[in-house]
C-alpha cells in the first residue's frame, strides 16, 4: 500500500495539495475522529477483502490507498485490497457470490449488485446517511443500485465517458465546433477518415466503452431492449435505423475496432493513430503527464455526446457501485468503510486525485474544485446527471444487469457492422437472448 505523501499527491500534476487535501497526520486524525462518531463500529478483529477495478489514473489510486490506510489505522480493520481489469471484475464477483467466500466487498461496474441481489448486504442505512448529508443522489446512480426501496450497493461514482477529439483534426475536417446531433457527427467522421485522421469506437467486448457508445446509438434512435414493463421490444424499426447508423459510422473507423477492449482506444489515441473516440478523461490525463505529448495535450478536447433523433441525451455512463456480500463476517466494518469513502474530507480530495476521471453521484459535490481546476474537465461533471440507468426505460435488476454483462447489445451491433450477420438476423438473435433472460 502506498504512503499518502506530498510526493505522491503531486505526482502526475494533481491539484490535491493545492486543494487542501488531508495528508499524513491530518488525514489520520480525521479518520480517528470519524471512527469514534460513526454509526457503524467495526467488529473486533475485522478483516475485509476488497476487490476493485484497476485504476486508469495513478493519482486516483494514491488517494484511494491513502483512504484505505487511514481507515485501517483508525478502526483497527485489516484491509486486503486488490485490483482487477474491467473485464474480470464481474466474473470474479460472481464466483464469490456463488461460493459464499473470497470477498467481503466488490467495487464493480454498471449494475453489478443487481446480478445477485440475494447475496448482497442491504445498504439502506448507508445510503440514507450519505444522501441526507450530501444533498441526495443523482437519479440514474440511485436507480442502478436499488431494488424497490432497498439499496443493494452504493454508487460510489460515475466514470464519465465523453467525446475525446483532436481539435486541429476536427477543424481540418471543416467543423468549427463538435457536432451536436447524429447527422453532423456522421459527416464529421466521414471527413476525418478522408483526411486520414480517423475516429474509432470499440465493437469488441469492452465492458465500459463498447456498452456506452452502442447503447447511446440505440437509445438515441428511440430503440430499447425492453419497455417500462420489461417486455422485450428490441425488434423494432428504430433498432434497424440504429444499426444502419452504426454501420455507416463504423465504415469511417480506424481498422481493428472489432477486437478492441477498454484500453485499446486509449493506446491508439495516445499513439497519434486515433483522432476521435469516447472515453473517460484518462486519455487526456495520460497525455498531460507525458512531457513528450505536449502538442497532443494542447490539441485534445472533450465534448458532450451528440443527441440522436429522439431529441434528448441518451447516455449510458459507467456507474461504479460498491457492494458488500451478505456472507461477510464483518458487516459493520464493511458499511463503515463504504460510508467513510464518500465523506467530504475524503471524497472531495479523491475527486481531485482522479482529475475528472470519477464523477460524483451525490449532489453536494457539484462544486468540487476538480471541475474548475482545468477547463477541459468540466464536461465530465455532467456524467451522473445526464445518464440513463443501464436498463434504459426498463426496470433495473438482475435481468437488465445480465443483458449488459453478456454484451447482447454490443454483439448485435458488432454482428451487423462487421457484416457477420444481416440486420434481421442480428436483431432476432438479440431478441431471442433477451426473451430468455426476461422470461
Amino acid at each position: 500500500m502506498q504512503d499518502f505523501t506530498r510526493r505522491s499527491l503531486l505526482q502526475g500534476g494533481t491539484a490535491l495539495a493545492a486543494a487542501g487535501a488531508l495528508t499524513g497526520p491530518a488525514l489520520l486524525d480525521f479518520a480517528k475522529a470519524w471512527a469514534q462518531a460513526s454509526p457503524w463500529k467495526a467488529e473486533q478483529g475485522a478483516k475485509l477483502t476488497v476487490m476493485r477495478w484497476k485504476r486508469f489514473v495513478p493519482a486516483e489510486d494514491d488517494a484511494f490507498n491513502a483512504m484505505v490506510a487511514a481507515f485501517k489505522t483508525a478502526t483497527g480493520t485489516e484491509m486486503n485490497v486488490f485490483s482487477e481489469s474491467f473485464e474480470d471484475v464481474q466474473p470474479k464477483a460472481s464466483v464469490a457470490a456463488n461460493t459464499g467466500s473470497g470477498l467481503d466487498l466488490a467495487w464493480g461496474l454498471h449494475t453489478l449488485p443487481q446480478l445477485f441481489p440475494a447475496q448482497v448486504l442491504q445498504m439502506n442505512d448507508v445510503a440514507d446517511y450519505l444522501g441526507k448529508k450530501y444533498g441526495g443522489w443523482t437519479d440514474a446512480a440511485a436507480v442502478t443500485c436499488k431494488q424497490g426501496n432497498n439499496w443493494l450497493g452504493i454508487p460510489v461514482a460515475t466514470i464519465g465517458g465523453y467525446m475525446t477529439y483532436r481539435k486541429s483534426s476536427m477543424e481540418k475536417a471543416g467543423f468549427k465546433e463538435f457536432p451536436k446531433d447524429f447527422p453532423g457527427f456522421l459527416e464529421m467522421c466521414k471527413a476525418l477518415k478522408k483526411n486520414n485522421t480517423p475516429a474509432g469506437f470499440p465493437l469488441g467486448h469492452a465492458s465500459g466503452d463498447a456498452n456506452a457508445w452502442l447503447h447511446w446509438i440505440l437509445w438515441g434512435h428511440g430503440a430499447y431492449t425492453v419497455d417500462k414493463d420489461n417486455k422485450v421490444i428490441i425488434n423494432s424499426p428504430e433498432t434497424v435505423k440504429a444499426l444502419e447508423y452504426c454501420k455507416a459510422l463504423s465504415e469511417t473507423f480506424i481498422p481493428g475496432v472489432a477486437s478492441w477492449n477498454d484500453s485499446s482506444n486509449n493506446k491508439a489515441f495516445l499513439a497519434g493513430e486515433l483522432h476521435c473516440t469516447a472515453n473517460g478523461i484518462s486519455i487526456y490525463v495520460a497525455a498531460k503527464d507525458d512531457a513528450s505529448k505536449k502538442e497532443l495535450t494542447e490539441d485534445t478536447y472533450h465534448a458532450l455526446w451528440p443527441v440522436g433523433p429522439i431529441g434528448k441525451p441518451t447516455e449510458l455512463q459507467l456507474v461504479v457501485p460498491i457492494l458488500a456480500f451478505k456472507f461477510t463476517k464483518y458487516p459493520n466494518a464493511a458499511k463503515a468503510f463504504v460510508a467513510f469513502m464518500l465523506e467530504k474530507e475524503n471524497y472531495d480530495k479523491w475527486l481531485m486525485g482522479a482529475r475528472g476521471y470519477l464523477t460524483h453521484t451525490l449532489n453536494a459535490y457539484d462544486n468540487s474544485p476538480v471541475w474548475t481546476a482545468d477547463p477541459k474537465n468540466q464536461v465530465f461533471s455532467q456524467a451522473s446527471k445526464r445518464a440513463l440507468p443501464a436498463s434504459g426505460i426498463g426496470t433495473p435488476g438482475e435481468k437488465a444487469a445480465t443483458a449488459i454483462a453478456d454484451f447482447l447489445v454490443v454483439d448485435m451491433f458488432a454482428n451487423y457492422a462487421t457484416g457477420a450477420k444481416d440486420a434481421k438476423t442480428a436483431i432476432a438473435e438479440a431478441e431471442r437472448q433477451l426473451k430468455r433472460i426476461y422470461r
